[in-house]
């Protein structure tokens, strides 16, 4: 019997390695639909960067109670699933508690500091769920935020409670069992644990054979629970769990309030000028490569237009809403929602991407990112502030993909509001906004000067 359980145990490892693989090379596949870009410059730099925001998690501290608390999860479902390596091993070689006999006195001490941030689990995703239920703070009841992603951020906190909960009763029934030198559980000496302990009075009157069987039930659930939850967690907006250490890494190092021009307008402009264009890159033989690149689309009208990085970033968000809440358009009314962009973005590769797996068209499906998932009334409310760049946890920058869909509209459609024009006008004609010219723009400080004199 006890070899079907480890065959079983195995099959149901294979089982989920073959779906998060099958999953996570899906993912890759859509976002490399994007457009190459290079970001591996100043790997200290980025690195330093990684560890601040995603392992520190720094911007999450600027709200103290929530970025508490939201490392108390983090801290404790990564540390708690250090366990799952005895887990595996235990399942595979049909042992129990295997590290405890080379451990120790040190062995409870650990399973009790799990138990520690489990509880502490538990509590936070309670008060997470008061947030988005009882109190409906505004920014989890969107627009955007529809039936699906409430469900979603509910199911992940209620999962976490639930294996938080099988954990330590785990724990419990097995101390119990222990206690009655039950035949398997006995090897496992080293005292009762830290919170568990208290828990072992609701096992005490249980016959040997039912608290096995909850014992049992309790370990197949916490495994299957975990690996279940690394398969939901790619469809989820948890996937930010594994995203958030390599987007944080390819984040912009430049000054968030620094546009990235298009380097053939770029140039041209600065031929119009006189002023000498970009350098022409050499070869490997330093003789001058010929330039045959043609400028393509201008901005971005699908999310083949976009990079790489901003796809990932699509996968990234964590739909938390602190760009949607620090948006200035959006906080007057406005139909913009940095989130929104982040998900419908997202849903896009989705779509593209389940179309390509069924041999549809993919990309040519007459469908675009621009229009039919994300409309113009929003990407023309964004003021470019950068409010939902520098709120963002996990580096995400929404704005790069409002700026391309409107350098599309205007500069390959033609199509921006008519203030838009007269000012695109006066900056071609003045060089600024208004309708002066560099020679009269101070006119009125010579007249403010006159009326002082008088």
């Amino acid at each position: 019997m006890n070899y079907l359980m480890q065959i079983f145990f195995l099959l149901c490892l294979v089982a989920a390695g073959y779906f998060l693989y099958r999953r996570v090379n899906f993912i890759r596949r859509n976002i490399a639909l994007g457009k190459a870009e290079d970001r591996n410059d100043q790997p200290g730099r980025r690195f330093r960067r990684m560890a601040l925001f995603a392992l520190g998690q720094k911007t999450m501290f600027d709200k103290p109670i929530v970025g508490v608390l939201h490392f108390i999860i983090y801290l404790g479902f990564v540390i708690i699933n250090v366990e799952i390596l005895e887990i595996i091993l235990d399942g595979l070689l049909g042992t129990h508690r295997l590290f405890a006999p080379a451990l120790g006195g040190l062995y409870p001490v650990l399973i009790g500091f799990f138990e520690l941030l489990a509880v502490g689990v538990i509590v936070t995703c309670v008060i997470f769920l008061a947030r988005r239920n009882v109190l409906k703070l505004r920014r989890f009841w969107a627009r955007e935020m529809t039936q699906w992603p409430r469900t979603d951020a509910n199911l992940i906190l209620v999962l976490e409670i639930a294996l938080m909960v099988a954990f330590l009763t785990w724990n419990a029934s097995d101390s119990v069992l222990r206690g009655r030198d039950v035949e398997h559980y006995a090897v496992a000496n080293g005292g009762p644990f830290l919170f568990s302990q208290l828990l072992t009075p609701l096992f005490e009157g249980w016959q040997t054979g039912a608290l096995i069987l909850y014992e049992r039930f309790t370990w197949w659930f916490h495994i299957l629970g975990i690996l279940g939850f690394a398969i939901y967690m790619t469809y989820s907006k948890h996937l930010h769990i594994g995203l958030a250490f390599p987007n944080s890494y390819y984040a912009r190092l430049e000054p968030k309030g620094e546009f990235r021009n298009m380097p053939v307008v770029t140039n041209e402009v600065k031929s119009m000028l006189g002023i000498p264009a970009d350098p022409t890159p050499e070869t490997a033989d330093g003789a001058v490569a010929e330039t045959t690149e043609t400028p393509g689309r201008f901005g971005a009208k699908d999310v083949n237009d976009l990079t790489w990085k901003n796809l990932m970033d699509a996968y990234t968000c964590t739909q938390c809403g602190r760009c949607t809440e620090a948006c200035p358009a959006n906080i007057t009314g406005k139909l913009l929602s940095p989130r929104k962009i982040m998900m419908d973005t997202r849903q896009r590769m989705e779509d593209v991407g389940h179309s390509l797996d069924k041999g549809g068209p993919g990309l040519e499906d007459g469908k675009a990112l621009l229009d039919d998932y994300i409309s113009r009334e929003e990407l023309l409310a964004c003021t470019t502030c950068n409010a939902c760049v520098e709120v963002c946890p996990v580096s995400i920058n929404p704005l790069d993909i409002i700026v391309d869909l409107r350098r599309y509209m205007i500069m390959e459609e033609s199509k921006a509001p008519g203030s838009w024009n007269g000012m695109f006008s006066n900056i071609e004609n003045n060089m600024a906004p208004w309708k002066f010219s560099p020679a009269d723009r101070f006119n009125w400080a010579d007249k403010l000067k006159e009326s002082n004199q008088a």
